[in-house]
Order: C-alpha cells, then sequence, then structure tokens
C-alpha cells in the first residue's frame, strides 16, 4: 500500500515536471500566442481582483483588530501597524492570495482543459498541428506569473488601507504613530519576499492545474474529479512551499537569523 502511494506520488511529481520543462521549452522557442494571453490576463487578473481585494482588506482588518486586543495590554497600541505590515507582506498577503487564485484560476484552468479533452478537442488540435501546450498551457502560464505578483500587491495594499482605517478610526489609536512605525518597520526586503512568493505560488498553480485538465478522462466526471484535485493539489502544494521559501527568504532578509 504505501509502495504504491510512493510511486504514485513520484509519478505525478513526473508527470507535472515534463510539462513545466515542455512549457519552459516552447517559452525559449517564442512559440507564444499573445492575443491568447492577453485574454488570459483579463480573465485571471482583472477576474480575480474583488475577491483578492475583499480577501486582503478583511485580513488586514480583523489581524489589526486582534493585535490591537492583545498589544492594547501592554501599552503598545501603535506597534500594531509593523506586525500588520510585515505579516501582510510575508504572509498573509501572498498566501490567502494564492488560495483564492488557486480555488478560482486553478478550479477554471482545469475545468476548462479537461472539458477538451474529454471531448477530443486536445485531439484535434494535435490533428490540426497544434500542439496542446502551446496553446493551451503557455498563455496560462505568462498571464498567471504577471498577474499574481500584481494580485498580492494589491492584497497587501488594501489589507493595510483597511488595518489603517480598523485601528486609527475604530480604536483611536493616533495615526501618526501608526504610520511612523509602518514606515520604519517595513522594509523593501518585506515587499520583495511578498512578490517573490506569489510568482513561484503562480507557476505551481497553473502547472497543476493544467496538469489535472491534461489527464483528465471519463467525461464529466472526471472532469469533475481533475477540477477538485486541482484546487486540493494546489493549496496543499502552496502551502508546503511556503514554508520552505520562508525559511529561504527569511534568512536573506534583515530579520533572518544572523550569523
Amino acid at each position: 500500500m504505501t509502495g504504491s502511494l510512493v510511486t504514485r506520488f513520484l509519478r505525478y511529481q513526473g508527470e507535472v515536471a515534463l510539462l513545466m520543462v515542455e512549457t519552459a521549452k516552447a517559452l525559449v522557442l517564442g512559440k507564444v500566442r499573445w492575443r491568447l494571453v492577453g485574454q488570459q490576463v483579463v480573465s485571471i487578473g482583472f477576474g480575480s481582483q474583488l475577491v483578492v481585494i475583499v480577501t486582503g482588506a478583511f485580513t488586514g482588518a480583523v489581524f489589526a483588530a486582534q493585535s490591537y486586543f492583545k498589544f492594547s495590554e501592554f501599552g503598545m497600541d501603535s506597534a500594531v501597524g509593523a506586525v500588520v505590515s510585515i505579516s501582510m507582506c510575508r504572509e498573509l498577503g501572498p498566501v490567502l492570495t494564492g488560495l483564492m487564485v488557486a480555488g478560482r484560476v486553478g478550479a477554471s484552468m482545469a475545468a476548462e482543459i479537461g472539458t477538451m479533452k474529454v471531448t477530443e478537442q486536445v485531439d484535434a488540435l494535435r490533428a490540426m498541428g497544434v500542439h496542446p501546450i502551446d496553446y493551451l498551457v503557455v498563455p496560462r502560464t505568462i498571464a498567471i506569473m504577471v498577474s499574481m505578483p500584481l494580485l498580492v500587491a494589491e492584497a497587501i495594499g488594501f489589507g493595510m488601507v483597511a488595518s489603517h482605517i480598523t485601528v486609527v478610526y475604530g480604536f483611536k489609536v493616533p495615526g501618526s504613530w501608526y504610520m511612523q512605525h509602518v514606515v520604519e518597520h517595513t522594509e523593501l526586503i518585506d515587499i520583495s519576499i511578498g512578490m517573490i512568493k506569489g510568482f513561484v505560488f503562480s507557476i505551481l498553480i497553473v502547472m497543476i492545474s493544467c496538469h489535472q485538465g491534461l489527464v483528465a478522462s471519463n467525461g464529466a466526471v472526471g472532469v469533475g474529479k481533475g477540477t477538485t484535485a486541482a484546487v486540493v493539489v494546489s493549496s496543499l502544494a502552496l502551502l508546503v512551499f511556503n514554508f520552505f521559501l520562508t525559511l529561504i527568504l527569511n534568512y536573506m532578509s534583515p530579520l533572518g537569523p544572523s550569523g
């Protein structure tokens, strides 16, 4: 039983790695359909804005409120801004944005490509001399790699605005103190970590989701299972990679362990 699970896991990793290699090869050879890329940018980036804004804003607001309730016991009300800012930039912004995009965009990719697979449209592309990777995967890959860092930045920005409103206007913390702590303790490396994580998460989401679509079978049932698997596996991979990215990037940043 254990050997079978390990074999399936390794085979799955190999299939995703091969898809990644083929996609990278198509990008290097310049096999890009920019019209499709533009359509995917609108679908992925613009279409995900509302869910990202709501997620970022309310996450920043509730985290600021919880931090204030505890910090106020020690007379550290104004320090809430720094804690929320660093947390949103390094962790909450990229991770929650990644999970929301995996749920919305990852499911859509798997469903669209899976439907094309079970209805033999992918085979039709091959018959017409069009490589499915070039036509289906490459435009989505470029679009999500461009969109994700911007969506992460948007989530961070709205989270910070919501936290400022919550703490300054809701709990009457002096706005000048709040902003002073935010400016003093938030550095370019904090923002860069969020952008790097967003970029890595975008690759995980698109590769896993497109792979689930390309291997779909057994009609509508297979498409449904592939869509569910795309969301679950993407989310789990995102959380696992986030742990290792956090360790690596924090060692490279001023907040990392010294020596």
